[in-house]
This record gives C-alpha cells, sequence and structure tokens, in this order.
C-alpha cells in the first residue's frame, strides 16, 4: 500500500514540533513554555493559570465580530508506554513517527495523537490567516490522563467562550455529547517479609502481547487482562497447595488494560511438576477463552531464585481480594436509545510490589453517578474485607447531554453538507474534560469530535491520516458558520 501524504500539512508539521517535546503526564513544563511562546510570538493574548493551562485568544477575522465566542480544548499530556524490549526515556527523548500505508504510527511507543492531534489542529489554526472565524480561544489543559488536574484546577473565568469543541475523540464521524464519570480506587497491602519455609522451589510466571487497550473505550471488547489472567492462576494454586506469593507486578496506567505482567511465587518442591503441568492447561484454556481479542499472547514459566515471601495470611488474603475485585463490564445503559454503550464498568489497573508493600490501582466509570459510586464502593469493600487500607480519589463527575445544543446542531448539519452522510451524535464511555467544564461553566454548550485513533494508551497507537483532513474541513466549517 502506498503510503499516504499528511494533509492537512500546516497540522501535520505543527504535530510534528509537538512530538520533539517530552509531555508525560504531570512533566508538561516544556510544552507549557512552548505554547506561550508560540502565542507570544504570534501577538496573541496568552495567559497561563496557576494550575498550568494555557490558553491563547485569536480575534475574529473581518465580518464575524459578533459571532459568539467558540473555545478549542485538547490536553497537552501523553500516556507514556513503551514495548519491553524499546529504550526510551520520554523526559528526554522526542517521539519517533512513521507512516505505514494510511496510518502514522511510532516506534515501540505510544504515538502521542492523544491528544497532541488535538493541539496540533488548534495550533495550526491560530498559526493560519485564511481561515473564517469569529472570536476564539484555544484552550491546553495539562495533566488529563492522570487525574485531570488541570481541568480540575481550571477556575471559572478561565474560559471566556460561549460554546466549546473538545478535540480529544478517537472516531471520525462520531460526535460525542455526553461522557462517564469516573473514580480511582486504591488499595495498600502492608506486611513482613519472611523467609520461605523448608523445601520450597520459587516459579516466576509471566504473559506479554495482550492487546491492552484504553479502560473505557475498549473496556466492553472483552480483552485479556493481565492482572486478572496471572490472579486466576495463583487462585487455583493456592486452593490446591501452600503458595506464598513473592512478587506481584503488572499495569502502569489507572486508565490502560494491563498489556503484560509477572508474579514469582514459592510451592512445595513436591509440588513444582503438578504446577507446570497445570499452568500448560490453563494458558491452553485463556488462549481459547480469548482467540478472537488476543490472538498474540505469550505465557512464559521458569525457576526463580529464592527469595524472601509474603506471610501465609498476608498471601491469601492478598490473593483473594484480586481474585474478587471484578473486572470489565457491570452495567449497560438502560435507555433504549444508548443500550449499546457501557454504563458502569471496573478496570483493574496495575499491581507493584515493594519490599513491604504491594499497591494496587482500580479505575470506576459511570453515566450514571449513583452507579459509579456503587461500583466504587463494590471495589473498596473488596480490598477492606481482605485487610487492605483504600483510598479513593475524588473522581469527575459525568458530563450530561444537553438536547438543545445549538452547537451539536450546526456541526451534525456541517458535516452532512460536507460529506454527505449524517455524524453519529453519542455519548463515551470515557471521561473528557467536558464533565468538569460542564460544573464550572453550566451554561457552556459543548461537543466532542476528533481524527481516528486506534490502540490509544498503548504502543500500538496509530492515527489514520485521511481523517485528519475530515477533521479539519468540518471544524473549519463550524468555525465559519457557527
Amino acid at each position: 500500500m502506498n503510503n499516504y501524504e499528511l494533509k492537512p500539512a500546516r497540522v501535520f508539521e505543527q504535530f510534528a514540533e509537538i512530538n520533539k517535546i517530552p509531555r508525560p503526564s504531570k512533566h508538561e513544563e516544556r510544552m507549557i513554555e512552548y505554547l506561550v511562546k508560540f502565542g507570544n510570538d504570534h501577538g496573541y493574548e496568552t495567559e497561563v493559570d496557576e494550575t498550568g493551562n494555557v490558553i491563547i485568544r485569536k480575534p475574529a477575522t473581518p465580518g464575524h465580530e459578533n459571532a459568539p465566542m467558540v473555545s478549542l480544548q485538547s490536553h497537552m499530556d501523553m500516556v507514556c508506554d513503551k514495548l519491553v524490549d524499546v529504550e526510551k526515556d520520554f523526559l528526554n527523548d522526542p517521539i519517533e513517527t512513521y507512516v505505514d500505508g494510511e496510518w502514522l504510527t511510532a516506534k515501540g511507543t505510544t504515538l502521542g495523537a492523544d491528544d497532541g492531534i488535538g493541539c496540533a489542529i488548534e495550533l495550526a489554526i491560530l498559526d493560519s490567516d485564511d481561515i473564517e472565524h469569529g472570536p476564539l480561544e484555544c484552550v491546553f489543559t495539562r495533566d488529563e490522563e492522570t487525574s485531570l488536574t488541570g481541568a480540575m484546577g481550571m477556575k471559572a473565568g478561565f474560559m471566556k467562550g460561549d460554546m466549546l469543541i473538545n478535540l480529544d475523540s478517537e472516531d471520525e464521524g462520531q460526535i460525542f455529547v455526553s461522557c462517564a464519570g469516573g473514580k480511582t480506587t486504591a488499595a495498600r497491602f502492608v506486611f513482613e517479609r519472611e523467609e520461605a519455609p523448608a523445601g520450597h522451589f520459587f516459579i516466576k510466571a509471566s504473559m506479554k502481547g495482550l492487546t491492552g487497550g484504553h479502560s473505557g473505550d475498549d473496556i466492553e471488547k472483552k480483552r485479556a487482562n493481565a492482572i486478572k489472567i496471572l490472579t486466576r492462576f495463583l487462585y487455583k494454586m493456592q486452593d490446591r497447595m501452600d503458595l506464598r506469593l513473592a512478587q506481584f507486578n503488572s499495569g502502569k496506567l489507572h486508565n490502560a488494560i494491563p498489556r503484560d505482567g509477572s508474579i514469582v511465587f514459592a510451592i512445595p518442591a513436591s509440588e513444582k511438576e503438578t504446577v507446570r503441568a497445570e499452568w500448560n492447561i490453563f494458558t491452553a484454556n485463556v488462549e481459547d477463552e480469548f482467540h478472537v481479542t488476543e490472538q498474540h499472547m505469550e505465557f512464559a514459566m521458569e525457576s526463580a531464585d529464592a527469595q524472601s515471601v509474603l506471610p501465609k495470611d498476608a498471601s491469601r488474603r492478598f490473593i483473594l481480594a484480586m481474585q474478587a475485585v471484578d473486572n470489565g463490564v457491570f452495567a449497560m445503559c438502560q435507555d433504549e436509545a444508548l443500550a449499546w454503550m457501557v454504563e458502569t464498568s471496573n478496570n483493574v489497573a496495575s499491581v507493584v510490589t515493594s519490599e513491604n508493600e504491594i499497591n494496587i490501582v482500580t479505575s470506576q466509570r459511570s453515566n450514571v453517578m449513583s452507579n459509579l459510586e456503587n461500583e466504587t464502593n463494590t471495589v473498596r469493600a473488596a480490598f477492606e474485607l481482605a485487610g487492605a487500607e483504600v483510598k479513593m480519589s475524588d473522581g469527575y463527575p459525568a458530563w450530561k447531554m444537553n438536547p438543545n445544543s445549538k452547537l451539536t446542531k450546526v456541526a451534525v448539519e456541517s458535516y452532512r453538507k460536507l460529506f454527505g452522510k449524517d455524524p453519529i451524535v453519542k455519548g463515551i464511555h470515557a471521561g473528557l474534560e467536558c464533565g468538569l467544564f460542564s460544573e464550572r461553566y453550566p451554561n457552556l454548550d459543548m461537543v466532542s469530535f476528533g481524527p481516528t485513533l486506534r490502540g490509544v494508551h498503548t504502543p500500538d497507537e496509530r492515527l489514520l491520516i485521511p481523517t485528519v483532513q475530515m477533521v479539519w474541513d468540518h471544524l473549519l466549517d463550524i468555525l465559519k458558520n457557527v
């Protein structure tokens, strides 16, 4: 297949510049500096709030001075993930991209199109002098991917727009008008390590090659969760023999389905062949269970060096809790028009073992805030019953659909005129900053759309090049006619 030309060129030029700038979540300082310099160099009103959010305002073009002010919004940070055998310092190294047919992707890492392509579209509009539009403000928030601290810290009045277009969606042809709220529930098991019982044999089991994905957008796609798979094996073996856990490590990000992981445990030496045989049976069953969604999973088992272990009771309670905490879809939407959409879910996101602690992070999402509380409490209860210390984040609110949205009407009519078909107007099970904006700006008319992305939050992240031109044309038509 021939490689696609990167159009519109002005957008991809900006995206290339952005990908030279390290911008992991909570480390966006260089991106903030770049945006401020960009705004000042162009002579635009440029502001940075106390949280680090940046706004660059561009006056209306002649004849559009009386149009409502539109805020274009994207987040400046990116999820930083890489293949296990790739060397990359995300705090200093640029993202290396290449064109693969009609897709733009990166060399062994996340691409940063979530949401670098949204930032690039905004910068391209600021840099252009041949676009018709009313008063504009381009809003760049920080730390969206880990805890939404940019949007959470934005005070009412910082944005001035009457309407807001969020450029952080991942399916061209879909216009989003609502999103899920979310919370993070973290559990901590504390223990004093001890020597393994005499005659115990150490084994390391691991898996890799899972699809992973976004814990909101992809949670209903029956993708395997490495943490839950490894837990299932530990639970089975613990039920049959004197198993002592030494290490459990899997997952990195609260909003990503874990793709790989490893466990180290000790069992009586007399049971080691039994464990190996059970592992072979277990992994074959898992491969069959996920034969459609996980065609590249790899399993390994080997002997491990002796090391200290968790006390038997602590090991048992941890494994019981990890088996009890469910993962995936809890409920689908009740409204007939949205029956296809996930309402409530949980993602078991990461497990990290240190000398005397195991820390677990889970994330809950729901479009119904009462059920978000219920799911969070369900996860919390399982961990508390097992004796863990539990902390819950404040979370972020859902964004409710506005049935009288003028901006949605303009966006739909514009899409139909440009492309001869109707866009899909829908909600999303992922969190968007629009939920927080709806609290601070209750009268703000909002929509969200963007070009097509796949493999978001994983090293498989890729951007469908032709859809960037479509989003660009759509956005410019909206700004001209809003």
